[in-house]
């Protein structure tokens, strides 16, 4: 509670600068029919209904009353979308089985993410992008023309609250269990008494106690310690001239999640004789989320932090044309221990450290002509990218004694710089006052400059292994991977990745009512290549895996029916996937053999449809219902190692977390009371068949099918002023786990979230 103070008087800060007259929201009766909806899907205003591609609109009310925080939440409500944590932590987004798995801090996405078009270039970067959302936009299958590369699957665009001409303000408060204490507000309004400058600031602290216990010993983790910012200002410049200055940044010091021990597989027998002798008989963790078990001592808080800041300019040209122009600045710096054994023995424990920074800048003009019957828009984007990738290891496992010799400590080193050009263009023309035809293209070139190496920590002790191994002396602290081509050990690895591709879209759509569309489009997306950033032992270790592409073809439709209180929206698709980048292994030669890497599959496909359907069958009742079917395929033979270093082959295989059915449903009823308050329930259900978490298809991989239930129900001011709701959420408890990983000598799970309940009270001016 120690930051609700601090909550107070930042909001409060700038109310004596703000002007005018408080008023409340203006009155919501009871609708009798669907909302018009107006998305950005293809960077200009327009009708959800208008826009011919799959695109999932969620807003921020609907956001909050079902508790989605963080991009990850969107596998309860978006159809394909699935979340998955890595071993180490950053998030994995995949959109119809299109995704990436790697545990790296900077590697490029196939899900990417902004806020108000503005990008979060790397998944670590989105933890606080849902804060004060308007709505959020998800964008499915490549949108690499207009939005960039590392978009195969989709992008995911949030749109912030703006500042309003008003003075208006807004609190919520939650206690749930845990001691879960959540608090978020804004204030918003002009500045100085003008109507050309607006300002709003909003703010989020989230704290939880521990959630998690060890089931071998009295000890818990499992703290929440979130906190998240936002300040925009917008001004007016003239009638032609807009600006939107956007700062943001957020503070993570809460625990990672400890994992939970299901198997003993060492890496190399009998290994060394501590974790020979403790791990075979260290108890298999129980049926709960809760029970989990890590290292005695071993402090899992981590440090992370993030800030922004961006500045967007509007310019009408010669009243035929708008030039945009959106610069931005990220900074990431984490601090994330990981235990990730599962066990309280200290079999392997990693701490990520470094920053990861981005400059970006787009420039694009856009127009209209012929009586506005073609739209076009040109433009360009430059990124400049640095990571300083850190991480110290320490193990005491099977493959941590060479000979005569054991180690304890490493250090990794992984460095990128990175500069990406393109330049994009598109056409939409209408043929008829009913069938329209477009076209976009972007050219995009990235060069890559990798160094990295694996370290002796400086006491000397890995050092002593690999002049064992190499009958090289080899100082403490040098770098140990190997070039066993020649049989040296360099200074450091130096790579280059340089590749450039040229991303297409082509649509024709046809309008036969103005509350209907049917489209196809056909589009081709590329996500860039990306070095390991492994502890590789060999030079070979650093390969990196080449670009990947996608070609898509897709044909939808989207429907109002009923005097619009039915809406449905439904597509099928394939995609054709080429050298699609997974996480496996690589031959590095000898003595080292196979070890991990990032290797691509040369063909895969992937095949679908979907179905979205918004319905109010009477007053006060509101039903959504949603269904995706994904049959993903590597569809020639490719040989590779699964999690305990088998040789198989993969071909037929689905791609790891890529369940082939995926459903969600919701319901919410509102009734008046009395004149001025109204009562709601609600309820959604999610639902997600098997899987397995990595290939091999191995059953200690294997990801059950599991269903979810979140329920709520509240009452609130008829003219939105107010509102109070109960939530539960997982009120089942059902016990799922969202991934499993094979690290040194154990198989481990990550569960989900168990039950959780809380009230949650909000006020508005």
């Amino acid at each position: 509670m120690g930051r609700l103070p601090v909550l107070a008087a930042c909001l409060c800060s700038i109310v004596g600068l703000l002007s005018g007259n408080a008023q409340a929201q203006e009155s919501q009766p009871t609708a009798d029919a669907l909302a018009e909806v107006i998305v950005t899907a293809e960077k200009r205003s327009e009708r959800l209904i208008d826009v011919p591609m799959s695109i999932t609109a969620i807003t921020g009310n609907q956001l909050a009353a079902q508790g989605i925080t963080t991009p990850a939440d969107l596998e309860k409500i978006v159809p394909g979308f699935t979340y998955q944590m890595s071993t180490y932590g950053p998030p994995i987004y995949t959109i119809r089985g299109i995704g990436f798995y790697d545990i790296s801090l900077a590697n490029p996405p196939t899900v990417s993410v902004y806020v108000d078009q503005v990008p979060l270039p790397y998944s670590v970067m989105t933890e606080g992008a849902t804060l004060d959302a308007e709505r959020v936009e998800v964008l499915k299958g490549p949108q690499g023309t207009l939005f960039g590369q590392n978009t195969t699957g989709g992008a995911i665009n949030y749109i912030a609250n703006k500042p309003t001409r008003d003075l208006q303000g807004g609190a919520d408060l939650t206690y749930g269990r845990f001691n879960e204490v959540d608090a978020d507000g804004f204030i918003s309004g002009p500045l100085f008494g003008s109507d050309n400058l607006r300002a709003r600031l909003a703010v989020r602290s989230e704290n939880r106690d521990d959630w998690q216990y060890s089931y071998t010993r009295h000890d818990t983790t499992g703290e929440r310690d979130f906190l998240t910012g936002r300040f925009l200002l917008d001004w007016d410049a003239s009638d032609s001239v807009k600006f939107e200055l956007g700062l943001n940044g957020w503070q993570d010091k809460s625990d990672t999640q400890a994992a939970q021990f299901i198997q003993y597989a060492p890496v190399n027998v009998p290994g060394r004789p501590e974790q020979a002798l403790y791990l075979p008989t260290f108890p298999i963790a129980p049926a709960n989320p809760r029970a989990a078990d890590w290292s005695k001592g071993f402090d899992m808080a981590q440090a992370n932090t993030f800030y922004q800041a961006s500045l967007r300019a509007d310019i009408e040209v010669g009243g035929f044309a708008t030039l945009t122009s959106i610069s931005a600045y990220s900074d990431y710096h984490p601090n994330s221990p990981s235990d990730t054994d599962g066990t309280d023995f200290d079999d392997f424990w990693i701490r990520l450290l470094g920053s990861v920074t981005s400059l970006s800048q787009e420039l694009r003009l856009a127009g209209k002509a012929f009586d506005d019957r073609l739209l076009w828009m040109v433009g360009g984007n430059y990124e400049h990218d640095k990571s300083l990738e850190d991480s110290y290891a320490q193990a005491m496992g099977s493959e941590d004694q060479v000979g005569p010799y054991e180690f304890n400590d490493a250090y990794l080193e992984n460095d990128q710089y990175i500069n990406t050009y393109a330049a994009f263009g598109s056409l939409d023309y209408g043929l008829t006052d009913s069938l329209r035809v477009q076209g976009s293209a972007r050219y995009t070139e990235r060069d890559d400059s990798f160094s990295g190496c694996l370290f002796d920590a400086g006491d000397g002790q890995f050092s002593r292994v690999f002049s064992y191994i190499t009958g090289q002396v080899v100082p403490p602290g040098h770098c140990l991977t190997v070039n066993t081509a020649t049989d040296t050990i360099p200074p450091i690895v130096r790579s280059q990745l340089n590749q450039d591709n040229v991303s297409w879209r082509g649509s024709l759509n046809w309008k036969p009512s103005s509350g209907s569309l049917l489209y196809v489009n056909v589009t081709r997306g590329f996500k860039a290549g990306a070095f390991p950033t492994l502890p590789a032992l060999s030079v070979n270790g650093f390969q990196p895996a080449v670009q990947e592409s996608v070609l898509s073809t897709e044909a939808g439709f989207k429907t109002q029916l009923m005097s619009n209180k039915l809406a449905l929206e439904g597509a099928v698709f394939n995609y054709a996937y080429t050298n699609k980048q997974i996480f496996g292994w690589i031959y590095t030669g000898p003595p080292f053999g196979r070890t991990e890497g990032l290797i691509n599959v040369p063909s895969s496909t992937v095949r679908g449809a979907e179905l979205d359907t918004h319905w109010l069958p009477t007053a006060g009742l509101t039903l959504s219902l949603n269904t995706t079917f994904v049959h993903s395929r590597i569809d020639k033979s490719f040989f590779t190692s699964d999690q305990f270093n088998n040789v198989v082959n993969v071909k037929g295989e689905a791609f790891p977390n890529t369940p082939r059915w995926q459903g969600s449903g919701d319901a919410q009823y509102e009734w008046p009371i009395s004149g001025a308050v109204h009562g709601f329930l609600g309820g959604n259900v999610s639902y997600r068949s098997r899987s397995f978490a990595g290939i091999g298809e191995n059953p200690q991989f294997f990801l059950p099918s599991r269903a979810l239930l979140d329920l709520r129900a509240g009452v609130q001011n008829a003219d939105g002023r107010w509102r109070a709701q109960l939530w539960g959420r997982n009120v089942t408890n059902k016990y799922y786990w969202v991934q499993v990983s094979h690290v040194q000598d154990t198989v481990d799970r990550v569960a989900g979230m168990p039950a959780t309940f809380g009230i949650t009270v909000g006020y508005r001016f």
